[in-house]
């Protein structure tokens, strides 16, 4: 079972569930990959979802990634891809697989650019990040296909467009 903790900053839009839209999310992304069993009842699994500003992550993404410019979505798991595969073999196991921080104002822009939904572009978003705290990467081309997949599967599922589409790679719409 996942449980997600959300905190929304009051900039976030008061007419969206955000917390049900980053619930819906977490629980596609992990259906969709090789952790899919953290579903099943007796595992005991957490994410947290930080609907926040641009200065936040911006002071995040240049601490921790040297990168001095705020970004869409952050993530920050909490054991590495091996420890998460031991945890398949212990039902009744309970882990903080780790948190999600996504920026308000970069998420708005790039809606607005896309031409989708803020609400549609979120779900994308933490898709992509809850991928990441289940190991995924897309560093290199074939990591990054295999997550892409992976996210238009999941969006799919909730009847939301493919995000790459428009473009060849997902790298420059998901600068994690």
């Amino acid at each position: 079972m996942i449980t997600v903790e959300a905190d929304i900053s009051d900039l976030w839009p008061e007419q969206s569930n955000w917390e049900a839209l980053a619930q819906t999310a977490c629980q596609q992304a992990v259906s969709v990959s090789a952790s899919d069993f953290l579903l099943a009842k007796d595992y005991e699994t957490e994410i947290s979802v930080c609907f926040s500003d641009n200065d936040t992550v911006h002071a995040l993404n240049k601490t921790w990634r040297d990168k001095d410019r705020p970004t869409n979505v952050l993530s920050f798991p909490m054991m590495e891809a091996e420890e998460l595969a031991k945890i398949k073999n212990r039902a009744g196991s309970e882990c903080l697989l780790g948190d999600i921080i996504l920026a308000f104002d970069v998420a708005k822009k790039e809606a607005l650019e896309k031409g989708i939904s803020l609400e549609n572009h979120v779900t994308h978003l933490i898709t992509h990040g809850t991928l990441h705290l289940l190991g995924y990467d897309h560093i290199l081309d074939n990591e990054a296909e295999i997550m892409e997949d992976l996210e238009r599967k999941a969006l799919a599922q909730l009847d939301i467009p493919d995000p790459y589409s428009d473009h060849e790679t997902g790298k420059e719409g998901l600068d994690e």
